[in-house]
């Protein structure tokens, strides 16, 4: 069973930093990619970053601006996400995906091209 568990939200100030982590279990082979996305309540999924699990490739959401850095630890079936430099607008819970097959234009940036999906988890910005 294919399982993938977010961790390493909460509370942090405007302009400050957090790092996410997306541990993934149960594939017997390696995915594609891994991406993080996020949703504000009401409001369309975003996508923020993924990487190519084999390459280390990595792609970013237009609002990242820099901001944002995704890696991989291969040997922990991990993805990671560091954020630096947080708003208020960046409140959302965050989640991990998982791509299992390469697509024709490359790297997905839609939540449909994504197989499997963590629960989430929340980031608060605010002071």
């Amino acid at each position: 069973q294919v399982q993938l568990v977010e961790s390493g939200g909460g509370l942090v100030q405007p302009g400050g930093s957090l790092s996410l982590s997306c541990e993934v279990s149960g594939l017997t082979f390696s995915p594609y990619a891994v991406g993080w996305f996020r949703q504000v309540p009401g409001k369309e999924r975003e996508f923020a970053a993924t990487i190519r699990w084999s390459y280390g490739t990595t792609y970013y959401g237009k609002f990242v601006n820099n901001r944002f850095t995704i890696s991989r630890d291969i040997a922990k079936s991990t993805v990671y996400l560091q954020m630096n430099n947080l708003n208020p607008e960046d409140t959302a819970i965050y989640y991990c995906a998982l791509d299992l097959h390469e697509n024709p234009g490359g790297l997905a940036v839609a939540p449909r091209s994504y197989d499997y999906w963590g629960k989430g988890t929340l980031v608060t910005v605010s002071t």
